[in-house]
């Protein structure tokens, strides 16, 4: 919902300090305008100088717009991150005013082409069995009009056809630097209800990382939006993931007590998973026991296949603001629409990047595994060919 309450200068000026993690003493060293002015006025104790704001504005390459927006209301308790318990809160708190403002942004983006709002099933029963999670991520492929029981290609593009935007997440510091601490993040997302903006925004790694941190924050979408003080929240979520990524019926089909390692990695490639994300699916799904489990995870260590997985699956780019940028701010937009959209630019490139031209696929390696291989730590599997992006169509209402 938009606020109602006018813009605080004061309170901007600590959402972009927030955004861009600097502190006041750094604000002002680049700037030149006082640390107690900008304290004073982020405290409201006294009025703020627009020509000291342009100052901070001009030295942050901000727009002067941003100080006197009104930003969106995302409360931040119902916020949903997929996180290592190593995360920093500094770090967090940046997150979070990274993902207000990318939120305020595609909002405003998707409202003015008056894109369709994501039409997600949901549920507000306080207490959730596994069946019930399974069922919610079965309707959701109905909702995003995928088949029931095969792989998803793209999952992004499926999400943005659905209404859901997603936006990559990336914080730099105010020389450009990336943040090092960023990878304790993995995704971040928030959804009110039916007839408003869904927004996930991931830090991207692996493709199939990426694919996995994008379900499991569908799942707080669709589990959580009426259910902000579930329990078990990150267990629902990855339960909803896995279920959506690879379907009960089949996951009972092809994950077994007989699958191999080898078998993991060519289902790896089919399905987009990790092989210990199949791995634990199998055992969900009541496929693989325990003493099985352990030792398939045995296997993966002494392969060196815990932090470094074989087959690469590739990465998804997202495709919906970009293009919704692109119409509404021409061909070049993110000057153009940095200024409209009161938003500094280098965070417009970071949640709508320019899609990248893709290369022609490889031929597929005709062996399918390369037994050569095997004993090393990426195993070559056949390419997988990936769809072409295409523009976002509007979701059949």
């Amino acid at each position: 919902m938009t606020s109602v309450l006018a813009a605080s200068p004061g309170e901007r000026l600590r959402t972009l300090r927030d955004l861009m993690g600097l502190t006041q003493a750094q604000v002002s060293a680049m700037s030149g305008v006082a640390s107690s002015w900008i304290s004073d006025v982020e405290n409201e104790h006294i009025d703020p100088q627009e020509e000291k704001l342009l100052l901070i504005a001009q030295a942050t390459e901000t727009p002067i717009g941003f100080f006197f927006v009104q930003p969106r209301s995302v409360p931040l308790d119902s916020l949903r991150f997929r996180k290592l318990a190593s995360a920093k809160r500094t770090v967090t708190k940046r997150v979070h005013a990274l993902y207000g403002e990318s939120y305020r942004v595609s909002d405003e983006l998707i409202t003015r082409e008056r894109y369709p709002t994501p039409p997600l099933p949901f549920t507000d029963t306080e207490t959730l069995e596994d069946d019930d999670i399974e069922a919610l991520a079965e309707q959701t492929r109905v909702a995003l009009r995928l088949a029931p029981d095969k792989p998803i290609p793209h999952l992004t593009r499926a999400l943005e056809r659905g209404g859901v935007a997603v936006a990559p997440m990336v914080l730099s510091d105010h020389s450009g630097s990336d943040e090092p601490t960023v990878n304790a993040h993995f995704g971040v997302s928030y959804w009110s209800g039916l007839g408003d903006t869904a927004l996930i925004g991931y830090f991207p790694a692996s493709g199939d990382r990426d694919r996995f941190t994008l379900a499991h924050e569908l799942g707080h979408l669709v589990l959580h939006t009426f259910r902000p003080r579930a329990k078990n929240a990150e267990a629902e979520a990855n339960r909803f993931a896995s279920a959506l990524l690879m379907p009960y019926d089949r996951a009972r089909e092809e994950l077994t007590a007989e699958t191999t390692l080898t078998d993991y990695a060519r289902k790896k490639a089919t399905w987009g998973v990790s092989i210990q994300a199949l791995i634990m699916r199998g055992a969900a799904v009541g496929r693989i026991d325990d003493a099985r489990k352990r030792s398939l995870y045995v296997q993966l260590s002494q392969r060196n296949w815990r932090k470094q997985e074989p087959v690469e699956v590739g990465q998804e780019e997202p495709l919906l603001l970009w293009t919704l940028l692109q119409r509404q701010f021409g061909e070049k937009p993110y000057i153009s629409g940095s200024e409209h959209l009161a938003i500094p630019p280098a965070v417009l490139r970071s949640i709508a990047p320019t899609p990248r031209i893709k290369k022609k696929a490889k031929e597929p390696h005709k062996g399918g595994v390369n037994n050569k291989e095997a004993g090393n730590n990426v195993v070559q599997l056949a390419s997988r060919q990936t769809r072409q992006p295409e523009a976002p169509t509007r979701l059949a209402r």
